[in-house]
């Protein structure tokens, strides 16, 4: 298994079939807050969560969902969209809240790198709750070309979207062993994704604060609650996987 890390959904190449060298599987991360949330929807009973860059598109996917099974989860700049049901806070989404419901959701940055991807044919998403799970998808899988995309702050690197990245890395490389499958780094930004983690991954949450982005959240209100969430280090088992275009669902 080759994996291979691009920092935002604007780095990313064109996707390629798989028969013409391209990847055969593909994990967003976002982890201050999209993919967060998105693991915790539906460990909390969400039928699915169905991805959109543009808010337009988002209104009439929703619109078109009867009202009584649909919750819409918007944010830009940190901040939840005026007249949504969600932002985009993990602790947002309790079971009484979401369980049943498809959750049309758009952030600012995580559904743009979903996007980019929507066409590798394995698509999963990951946060640091549920890294080892995701590895372990992988590995079962068979995975030979990963391609793990962070989010970033409006095209921009993010120091806790590669923290995210290395340890799921690390995670597949540890896993492994067992089953006698190579992992190796794809490029130069995976192998300092890994390193990054090594340096962090007893301090998790240090890292996810200290970030451009953990600083943007701080001074917009007390987030503690997520912070720890977000920092949770393998508290989730749960994997979203793309079903059709900018679907998540359990699988």
């Amino acid at each position: 298994m080759q994996i291979s890390y691009f920092h935002t959904s604007e780095a990313v190449p064109a996707v390629r079939p798989v028969a013409e060298g391209g990847p055969d599987a593909a994990v967003v991360i976002d982890v201050l807050r999209a993919t967060t949330t998105i693991a915790w929807s539906l460990r909390n009973g969400a039928e699915a969560i169905q991805a959109f860059a543009d808010l337009g598109e988002l209104e009439a996917a929703a619109a078109a969902w009867p009202a009584e099974r649909r919750l819409r989860a918007g944010e830009r700049g940190g901040k939840r969209v005026e007249g949504y049901e969600l932002g985009n806070s993990p602790l947002a989404v309790t079971p009484e809240l979401v369980g049943g419901k498809r959750i049309f959701m758009s952030t600012t940055n995580g559904t743009r790198s979903l996007a980019a991807v929507r066409a590798v044919p394995l698509l999963l998403t990951a946060c640091l709750p549920n890294r080892t799970a995701v590895a372990q998808r992988l590995i079962a899988a068979g995975a030979q070309r990963v391609w793990i995309v962070g989010s970033g702050w409006e095209g921009d690197y993010s120091l806790e979207d590669t923290l995210a990245a290395g340890a799921v890395i690390s995670a597949a490389t540890e896993l492994a062993v067992a089953p006698h499958v190579g992992v190796g780094t794809g490029n130069d930004e995976a192998l300092a994704a890994l390193a990054l983690w090594q340096q962090w991954r007893h301090e998790p949450e240090t890292c996810l604060r200290a970030a451009s982005h953990g600083q943007r959240l701080i001074g917009l209100g007390n987030h503690d609650a997520d912070f720890a969430c977000c920092a949770a280090v393998d508290s989730l088992q749960v994997v979203p996987t793309q079903t059709s275009p900018g679907v998540l669902q359990l699988v």
